[in-house]
């Protein structure tokens, strides 16, 4: 028997095969405690909805800075 998790991205990976894209699994711990733009960690209560990185100063929300470490984890960091 397939774990929930197992059989999501199962059916997500025919999907995207089907739409001629493709699914990379990655671990998502601490994707919104580590700053996106530094990557220094950033410990925060669940609660604490703004990522507010004191290391390099960039602020945005919580789950747009925990969706861009998932990218960066997936296909690597953008460059310039």
């Amino acid at each position: 028997m397939m774990r929930f998790g197992g059989q999501f991205l199962t059916i997500l990976a025919v999907k995207a095969e089907k739409a001629g894209q493709k699914t990379i699994a990655v671990n998502p711990n601490g994707t919104s405690q580590d700053c996106s733009n530094c990557g220094e960690k950033v410990s925060k209560k669940l609660s604490d909805r703004v990522h507010s990185c004191p290391h390099c100063g960039i602020v945005m929300c919580r789950d747009q800075n925990a969706a861009r470490n998932v990218k960066h984890r997936a296909v690597g960091p953008r460059r310039p």
